[in-house]
């Protein structure tokens, strides 16, 4: 007989005993033990289902799914796996990995090519010092996916969505992401939630301005219209002129023969309007250690090669390559060529920041597109 057995026997002769309050006492002590024996019972083989005993030969169980603490760990383990080797930084866009398989940012990659231009040396892997190049490491998809799926929390409302649509969210979808008044142009300040924006538009006193008040500001509008229209009308009548000459041309880069050489650029020679020319160019002017500097530019200067018998008053302007994605605002500068000055100032390259710049010293070479427009007199 089992003890749990024994135990109901001992609750049902308590009744019998001589004694009623002795007789209560046993009732509930055996009752404390069957519960007990009860919860032991439970804990070794666990709940049972209602129903039949399941098959041994079913299928497993699926997996539990994750507590909500074990799945924030678990992203922490794949923002440390993923991240930049450089910045530490899980990358925004293109991942690029060197042979043994570190990983770098876009950023921190075309950062290192250009620091190793800069300073004369091979590039190499922050991780393992193995060599770098564009043709050496190549762009990990599989990163890129994954990064692309991982949470990340909202500038504006704080809410976490994956990185991939985090970009159109802020743009399209939050409501609570910055906006300015339609009224903007007519001179209102107001930024603020969009959520807010239907309410401030319904008060904003700009659309019942005096038109005195409105001419002001549409005189500001126009002249920065007319700043940036007076570029292209020059460029326009530039194409009027009967002697136009324009090529490809290919900054290489060489050194310098000082103690510490510095970096330059420069290109074959070549011939535009029957005339042989040279350009040349710098990094923030020369400068002892531009390495050390998180701003950086580049500066040209065009070099007449050519004897010429008269002054050759001539307007030139630098356009990206057909096959680079540099962005450069084009930028007209004008010269009067001769014997004496055959060489132009060093002007800056008219890129947008030291992003655009290091994609160019990173480059093997930098390839633009130049026009040369004589004036005529």
């Amino acid at each position: 007989m089992s003890s749990l057995e024994e135990r109901d026997v001992g609750v049902a002769a308590a009744p019998g005993s001589s004694s009623g309050g002795m007789g209560v006492g046993a009732v509930g002590a055996a009752v404390e033990s069957v519960a007990g024996v009860a919860a032991m019972q439970q804990e070794e083989v666990g709940i049972r289902r209602e129903g039949p005993e399941p098959d041994s030969d079913e299928p497993p169980k699926k997996r539990v799914k994750i507590p909500e603490g074990e799945s924030g760990k678990l992203e922490e383990r794949l923002y440390s796996v993923l991240c930049c080797t450089v910045c530490l930084d899980l990358p925004k866009a293109s991942v690029y990995q060197c042979t043994n398989g570190h990983l770098m940012c876009a950023g921190c990659f075309i950062h290192l090519l250009a620091d190793s231009r800069l300073k004369e040396e091979q590039a190499t892997c922050p991780n393992c010092r193995c060599e770098i190049s564009k043709n050496l490491c190549c762009r990990n998809l599989a990163v890129e996916k994954a990064v692309s799926e991982l949470p990340t929390e909202c500038t504006f409302c704080l809410k976490q969505f994956p990185r991939s649509s985090l970009e159109r969210h802020q743009k399209e979808e939050c409501q609570d992401r910055v906006t300015q008044c339609k009224y903007k142009r007519i001179g209102c300040p107001w930024q603020g939630p969009f959520h807010e924006l239907p309410a401030h538009e319904d008060e904003c006193s700009h659309p019942t301005k005096t038109g005195t008040e409105l001419m002001g500001i549409l005189g500001e509008m126009d002249q920065s219209h007319r700043r940036d229209m007076q570029l292209y009308n020059s460029i326009f009548s530039l194409l009027c002129y009967e002697k136009i000459g324009f090529t490809e041309v290919q900054f290489r880069p060489y050194r310098t023969d000082d103690f510490i050489t510095r970096l330059y650029y420069e290109t074959p020679r070549f011939t535009v309007l029957n005339q042989t020319w040279v350009l040349k160019a710098r990094v923030n002017d020369s400068e002892r250690n531009p390495n050390l500097s998180c701003k950086r530019t580049l500066s040209f200067q065009l070099i007449l090669k050519s004897k010429v018998n008269s002054a050759l008053e001539c307007s030139f302007l630098l356009l990206k390559g057909p096959y680079d994605d540099v962005r450069i605002k084009p930028v007209i500068h004008h010269h009067s060529f001769s014997n004496d000055t055959n060489e132009t100032d060093y002007v800056p390259l008219p890129i947008s920041d030291s992003v655009e710049c290091n994609k160019l010293l990173a480059a093997k070479n930098i390839n633009l597109r130049l026009f040369i427009f004589q004036v005529q007199k």
